[in-house]
C-alpha cells in the first residue's frame, strides 16, 4: 500500500507541477500558485521561484556561455541554492506600448523601424499585441503572431494630444492575462515622462512588482530641447526605475539613427535570458515580499559583467 501512494504521489506531481521543469518554461508569477488538489487526491506542496537573469558585459552586449556554477542568488540577504538552470530561447508574449502623443510627431517614422527590427528579431512562436497611448491608452491589436499586420497597425498611428504613459502600461499588464506563453515582456517607445494618467506611478510600480512582466524601454531623450515639461524631464528616470524594477531596462536613445540599433540589441537580449529557480529557505506562505538579488561569482576567466533580474516578489499567502 506505501508503494502504491508513493507512486501515485511521483505521478501527481509530474502531473501537477510541469514548471520544475529545467527547459526555461516559465509558468505563472515568480512563486507559482498553489493550483486546487482534486477530491481525495494526495497534495504535495512544492514552491519553486523562477527569475530571469540578463547578462551584458562592459559594452552592453548580452553574455551566452554562462553556467549555473557563475551565478549566486540571495533572498532577503540568505544565499539560496541554485536547483534548475536553463539558457534556451523559448517563445514570448510581448506587448509593445508605442507613445503617439503629439511630441512624438517628429519620431514616428523612426520608432515604427525600431519597431519592425525588434519584431524581425523576434522567435516564430512569439506573439504580439500593440498598446497606443496619447491622450488615452488604446488596446490596437489584441495578440498576433502576424509581424506584418502589427506593422500595418503602427503605420495608421497619427501623433497627437499628451501623454498617458502609466495607463498604457497598466493596460499592458492587464492584456497580459490573455498570454498564451510563459514568459512575458513589455517593450515601451516613448518621448518622456507621463503627464495624463488616471493611475499614479506608485499604482503601477506596485502592479509591475505583482505582474511577471520584464519592461525594456527605448526612451527618445532629448536633453537640450528647452521645451520640454517638467514630467517630460522626469521620463528617464521614471522609465528607468520601471524597468530596472522587473529585470528589464531603458536603452536612452540621444539621436533617432540609434533607435534600430538599440531595438535589436533588445532582441538579443531577450533570445539569451537565463532561467535560474531555487525553493526559498523561508518557506512561509506570509504575503510578504521579498528581495532578489542575483549576481555573477568573481571569474579570472570573465571581465566584469553585469547581471539583471527583478528585485523580488511576493510570497504566496495560505
Amino acid at each position: 500500500m506505501k508503494q502504491k501512494t508513493a507512486f501515485l504521489a511521483l505521478v501527481l506531481a509530474a502531473l501537477t507541477f510541469p514548471a520544475l521543469r529545467s527547459d526555461g518554461q516559465i509558468n505563472g508569477p515568480l512563486a507559482p500558485h498553489k493550483p486546487e488538489p482534486a477530491p481525495g487526491s494526495i497534495q504535495i506542496d512544492v514552491d519553486m521561484v523562477l527569475v530571469n537573469v540578463s547578462v551584458t558585459d562592459s559594452y552592453g552586449h548580452p553574455v551566452a556561455n554562462l553556467e549555473k556554477k557563475d551565478f549566486r542568488i540571495l533572498e532577503d540577504n540568505q544565499e539560496q541554492e541554485i536547483m534548475t538552470f536553463s539558457r534556451e530561447d523559448v517563445p514570448i508574449s510581448i506587448g509593445v506600448i508605442f507613445d503617439t502623443s503629439g511630441s512624438m510627431s517628429d519620431k514616428m517614422e523612426a520608432s515604427r523601424r525600431a519597431a519592425a527590427q525588434f519584431l524581425k528579431s523576434s522567435n516564430p512562436n512569439d506573439e504580439f499585441f500593440l498598446v497606443s497611448f496619447n491622450n488615452r491608452a488604446r488596446l490596437e491589436s489584441i495578440f498576433i503572431s502576424d509581424i506584418e499586420l502589427l506593422r500595418q497597425r503602427m503605420a495608421s498611428l497619427k501623433p497627437e494630444g499628451r501623454t498617458a504613459l502609466l495607463d498604457a502600461i497598466d493596460l499592458g499588464v492587464a492584456q497580459m492575462k490573455n498570454a498564451r506563453n510563459d514568459r512575458h515582456v513589455l517593450l515601451v517607445i516613448s518621448d518622456g515622462g507621463d503627464n495624463h494618467s488616471r493611475h499614479n506611478e506608485s499604482e503601477i510600480r506596485s502592479l509591475l512588482q505583482e505582474s511577471d512582466c520584464q519592461l525594456y524601454a527605448l526612451g527618445i531623450f532629448d536633453a537640450d530641447d528647452m521645451r520640454r515639461t517638467a514630467e517630460e524631464r522626469n521620463g528617464p528616470s521614471l522609465l528607468s526605475e520601471l524597468a530596472e524594477m522587473t529585470g528589464g531596462h531603458l536603452f536612452p536613445v540621444a539621436g533617432l539613427s540609434e533607435l534600430v540599433d538599440l531595438s535589436r540589441k533588445i532582441g538579443m537580449e531577450l533570445r539569451t535570458q537565463y532561467v535560474l529557480g531555487y525553493k526559498p529557505s523561508d518557506i512561509r506562505h506570509d504575503g510578504r515580499w521579498r528581495r532578489i538579488k542575483v549576481s555573477l561569482k568573481p571569474s579570472n576567466d570573465q571581465p566584469p559583467l553585469t547581471a539583471r533580474s527583478r528585485s523580488g516578489y511576493y510570497s504566496p499567502r495560505d
